[in-house]
């Protein structure tokens, strides 16, 4: 089976997850799929395979090397974004594309164009993978297992690579935020990992967001509009004003870079009850937690001027940066960096706007920077990914195998 042929496979699974069942994995077909895996990898001949009850599935490639070698990780998630569908995914190669127009779905004038996503004209002349405009592709991340295992099947054939003991790691519930929540990192047993989850060809992170939920609570007090002077408080109206005390420009529409922002993703409202729901994101730690404050002190504000216990917040934080995990073992970003060069990919390193799994696997003990896995426009149904950029990927896992065997 080719890695084109293995991609296609896994995306015709759907594993969307879903994060209001508070199950692990959060949907039962996520189970469906990593059996399927375990298949695939117990018939490729890897050893110490193991699913758990969760959903995390591990396999061991033995080490082909007598001398003292690390063991190391690569890690992939098998879920796919709550954002769209991923039932029923149709996909179709674009064969060296020409950077025209791609027609998605012609009866609902679907087009994937250059015009809005200009990244296209990068891969002319590439073969790309795209969707039929109905769902996402699941490139994300199943562009990574797919280069992963195939890496695996091209280091067994090819013996005269030589390398130390390698796991792989295929786990739930990424895309809620969830991913790392049961990874068990002693059993997984490696010095360090790498996420195969990054986007364009060369992306290399280890900086990501410090990352916070924020639940908004407005308490209103609702009496017949006919009567309701000075008397009603419409909790509709009390969300409004929070949302407006918050500053316009640190929304996610204005920032870029190491920028931090407040995201509303929800709000849900009736004269009685409204809720709003954010995300909250920096990746400057003190920065963050000046973030979290100010939620706060807007909420102790509107209190003030209507009463105690009108406005209620629920504040959790979900993951931090792994940079501070990364820093005092940069030799692993070296490495990754070395690969890159040798299969000819010009390295990117950047901070993710983002989270991984690798930066909750940071601080649970297993060093665990992020790799490009090829995709594009992830999460809907514009995602794409170049067949090259599997390749290339699928290659730079190799090399860092050979590279850590070499040293």
């Amino acid at each position: 089976m080719t890695l084109v042929d293995r991609f296609l496979k896994y995306v015709s699974f759907d594993t969307q997850s879903d994060e209001s069942t508070g199950l692990t994995p959060s949907t039962p077909k996520q189970m469906v799929f990593a059996e399927y895996l375990k298949a695939e990898l117990e018939y490729l001949g890897l050893e110490d395979i193991t699913l758990d009850g969760h959903g995390y599935l591990f396999a061991t490639l033995p080490a082909n090397i007598d001398k003292e070698v690390p063991t190391i990780g690569f890690i992939a998630h098998m879920d796919t974004s709550p954002d769209m569908s991923g039932k029923d995914v149709t996909p179709r190669i674009v064969e060296k594309y020409d950077g025209s127009d791609i027609v998605l779905c012609a009866e609902e004038d679907i087009v994937l164009s250059p015009a809005q996503f200009p990244e296209l004209l990068q891969h002319k002349g590439e073969d790309l993978i795209v969707t039929n405009g109905k769902t996402l592709l699941g490139a994300d991340d199943k562009a990574g297992i797919a280069e992963i295992v195939s890496a695996v099947v091209y280091l067994k054939e090819h013996p005269e690579i030589k390398h130390g003991k390698i796991r792989v790691g295929f786990n739930p519930d990424e895309e809620i935020g969830e991913g790392a929540h049961k990874f068990d990192v002693e059993k997984f047993g490696c010095e360090w990992g790498y996420t195969m989850d990054g986007g364009e060809v060369g992306e290399l992170e280890f900086e990501n967001f410090n990352a916070a939920a924020a639940k908004v609570i407005f308490k209103g007090r609702n009496v017949h509009p006919g009567y309701a002077k000075n008397k009603m408080i419409n909790s509709i109206y009390l969300a409004n004003q929070f949302i407006n005390l918050l500053p316009a420009q640190e929304r996610p529409e204005h920032t870029t870079g190491y920028e931090g922002f407040y995201h509303l993703i929800g709000i849900q409202g009736e004269v009685e009850q409204s809720t709003v729901s954010y995300i909250i994101r920096d990746h400057d730690r003190a920065k963050f937690e000046d973030r979290k404050k100010e939620m706060e002190r807007l909420v102790a504000q509107m209190n003030e001027e209507y009463g105690e216990g009108t406005v209620t917040l629920e504040l959790r934080d979900q993951y931090y940066n792994m940079r501070e995990k990364i820093e005092p073992v940069m030799h692993i970003i070296d490495t990754a960096f070395a690969a890159m060069e040798a299969v000819g990919v010009k390295p990117n390193v950047k901070p993710i706007r983002g989270g991984t799994d690798g930066a909750q696997l940071s601080f649970k003990g297993l060093p665990c920077p992020n790799i490009f896995a090829g995709g594009l426009n992830f999460h809907g149904r514009y995602e794409f990914v170049p067949v090259q950029n599997m390749e290339k990927a699928m290659k730079v896992i190799v090399k860092i195998a050979e590279l850590v065997a070499s040293k």
